[in-house]
């Protein structure tokens, strides 16, 4: 066992063992409060994994804390140990959550407790939710697909005559994929009332709020002419969030959806999104890890926390273990191949326009923010709908604009592909921008990782495919895309910071079918 702790150190880590998880668990608690203390430890066992990943998505993972600490110990564990014959399945469609998942079920002992320390690494937790982890019941990280995987599961039970209970957790941002509101039309038709749809209305995607890129206006009413069961509630406060869940549980013959209000970043006053600091536009705590010293203020606040809920309910404090901070400081030598291509971007624009940029959520990961900030005129937020915006980009290049559309490459390649088809089939110019491309950005799990853009964009008519080598290459590459090519093209790139050891010759330039030696 570790020490009891009541400050903080600054330098160390801090994480909930599996004996202090095993005496809450094997406490007289009430259930309300065995969860609220539950989740309590679940966060600081959270921020460790994603401090000592170096990287995760801490906002998304404490807005939906709360949830899926109640059902894990309320639904799934309580059914396991009474052997239910029915089946009861969860699981979170948005993926975002993936550490707050793995720590739960770390805590309740589905997991080996070692996997604690292995989020993103290999032969350890993967980013998003993997199969391959028991406790997870599908991959999930691409948007929009949970209540379709939800209802095949469905269905095939039914067919085996196994009654289930399916509880699956979605994302607020995640409502633009237009997947999501198909996925709604058959499920009200075949009365699939074994389905609970819980909806983390944390108000944000990504880094901005979901009101300022795609509006959900009348949310209650758009889901219930689906057909569908509508709830709301606090989905940070458990009583109400299980007494909601309870009451949709009895003789409701339809498929039921609660939309759970809840706070990003819940448990952290700075890193709540309600917080009096907080931006007014970019939320600071979507993904990544924290610095030192905002990690030792966001353990220390959990910690105060979770010893005086442990005091008001007449339970001994807190007995945490603890490791050495390590250090993930990048190092300065490394090159960035997003920054050198904002840079050129900017560059590009600024002189140009008849320039359109494009782009799906991920306006900090593939550098344009800058081109929002200081040409908003030429910037178009589409949201997480990369279908829509390909397709729009179509219509730009019709009218002689030269769009540019951005998004992660194993997404744009993908979803948007016959949209990018049929885009070719016009012989128009678009320039396609695909980050977090290649074998190097494993960190965020194989659903992020894209390695097949190169043979789906390939056979694009008239198409030309190009990844730079360095920083040097990048601008190259655009301005060749921009002002010699008549025909699409897409540029590759890698996001990971990575050193160079070789050098371009100083009259190198970038021809298509030329290399140039780099060695002997």
């Amino acid at each position: 066992m570790g020490d009891l702790i009541g400050k903080a150190v600054v330098g160390e880590m801090y994480y909930v063992s599996r004996d202090e998880f095993l005496r809450i668990l094997e406490s007289d608690l009430n259930p309300i409060d065995k969860t609220k203390v539950y989740a309590s430890l679940c966060r600081i066992n959270t921020l460790y994994m994603i401090a000592k990943a170096g990287s995760g998505h801490i906002g998304s993972s404490f807005s939906s804390m709360d949830i899926i600490s109640w059902i894990h110990l309320n639904k799934l564990l309580i059914a396991k140990e009474t052997q239910s014959e029915e089946e009861y399945l969860f699981f979170s469609s948005k993926g975002h959550d993936a550490p707050a998942i793995y720590s739960s079920l770390i805590g309740i002992g589905e997991l080996d407790f070692e996997l604690l320390h292995q989020l993103r690494r290999i032969g350890g937790l993967p980013g998003h939710p993997d199969v391959s982890i028991p406790g997870v019941v599908t991959n999930t990280g691409s948007l929009g697909m949970g209540i379709s995987k939800a209802k095949g599961v469905i269905f095939a039970n039914r067919s085996k005559g196994i009654k289930s209970n399916v509880f699956v957790l979605t994302g607020d941002g995640e409502l633009q994929e237009g997947q999501f509101w198909e996925s709604l039309i058959s499920a009200a038709n075949n009365d699939i009332n074994e389905l609970i749809v819980i909806i983390d209305h944390n108000k944000l995607q990504s880094d901005t709020f979901v009101s300022n890129v795609s509006d959900l206006g009348d949310l209650e009413g758009k889901l219930k002419s689906f057909g569908w069961h509508v709830s709301r509630c606090n989905g940070n406060n458990i009583q109400e969030f299980s007494s909601v869940l309870q009451s949709l549980e009895k003789n409701i013959m339809k498929p039921k959806v609660i939309i759970a209000d809840t706070v990003k970043g819940k448990g952290v006053s700075f890193m709540e999104h309600t917080s009096e600091d907080s931006d007014t536009e970019f939320y600071k705590f979507h993904s990544g890890a924290p610095s030192s010293d905002l990690y030792h203020l966001a353990v220390q606040e959990l910690i105060t926390n979770s010893n005086k809920l442990l005091k008001d309910l007449k339970e001994t404090e807190l007995s945490l273990e603890r490791i050495e901070q390590p250090n993930i400081n990048s190092n300065e030598a490394n090159q960035y191949l997003i920054s050198a291509y904002s840079d050129s971007l900017l560059r590009n624009v600024s002189l140009n326009k008849n320039i359109a940029v494009l782009d799906a959520d991920l306006i900090k990961d593939t550098g344009i923010a800058p081109i929002k900030e200081k040409f908003p005129e030429q910037f178009i937020e589409c949201g997480i709908a990369e279908q829509d915006m390909v397709s729009q980009a179509g219509g730009m290049a019709i009218k002689g604009l030269i769009p540019i559309v951005h998004s992660f490459a194993c997404f744009l390649s993908t979803r948007a592909n016959e949209q990018i088809y049929n885009n070719s089939t016009e012989h128009t110019k678009i320039i396609y921008v695909g980050s977090l491309a290649g074998i190097l950005p494993g960190g965020p799990g194989h659903s992020h990782q894209s390695v097949r853009d190169i043979s789906s964009l390939g056979g694009m008519p008239g198409m030309t495919l190009m990844e730079p080598s360095c920083e040097k290459e990048v601008g190259m590459l655009l301005d060749w895309c921009i002002k010699e090519s008549s025909a699409s093209s897409y540029i590759r790139l890698t996001s990971v910071p990575w050193r160079i050891s070789f050098k371009l010759p100083t009259n190198y330039i970038a021809q298509p079918g030329k290399g140039v030696s780099l060695t002997k």
